[in-house]
């Protein structure tokens, strides 16, 4: 379980990094609350992700897409998960969607409570967003210039 509990740490780290990032390069929602904005994002670099043909990157694109993350619901006050695809303007921004739901499970406590759920599938899905992650931060300049700046 160490390295489970590494990679959630190594995830966080990567994309709150990425989320700053977006903002400082204008994807973001606009005055008022410093919120990014994944979908602007997603359209912006949607044929140059989609064309890449990085195997690493296809292999965790075609992951998540197969085995995307469940979406916790509390239905007659069970906790339920669901296999929902959320609403979205192109492929990139599933992906991202996906990313951000692994993100959210994680850190609002849908896959661990002092154990882990589902540590393999826990494993595979946040490897895979760290891949996807990592890929997305360098398309767009102005976002990887942000998320290279050293203070």
């Amino acid at each position: 379980m160490e390295h489970l509990e590494k990679l959630s740490f190594d995830f966080f780290k990567l994309f709150s990094r990425l989320e700053y990032s977006l903002k400082a390069a204008s994807f973001n929602t606009g005055d008022g609350n410093a919120n990014a904005n994944w979908s602007k994002f997603a359209q912006s670099i949607d044929t140059q992700f989609l064309g890449n043909e990085d195997k690493e990157l296809k292999k965790a694109y075609n992951y998540v897409l197969e085995n995307p993350p469940k979406k916790q619901i509390i239905e007659k006050g069970l906790i339920k998960w669901l296999t929902i695809e959320p609403t979205h303007k192109c492929q990139t921004d599933l992906v991202l969607l996906y990313v951000r739901r692994v993100r959210n499970n994680l850190f609002h406590g849908g896959k661990f409570n002092g154990n882990w759920f589902a540590p393999q599938r826990s494993e595979e899905l946040l490897s895979n967003s760290i891949t996807i992650l990592e890929n997305v931060r360098k398309i767009n300049d102005k976002v990887k210039q942000a998320f290279d700046f050293k203070i």
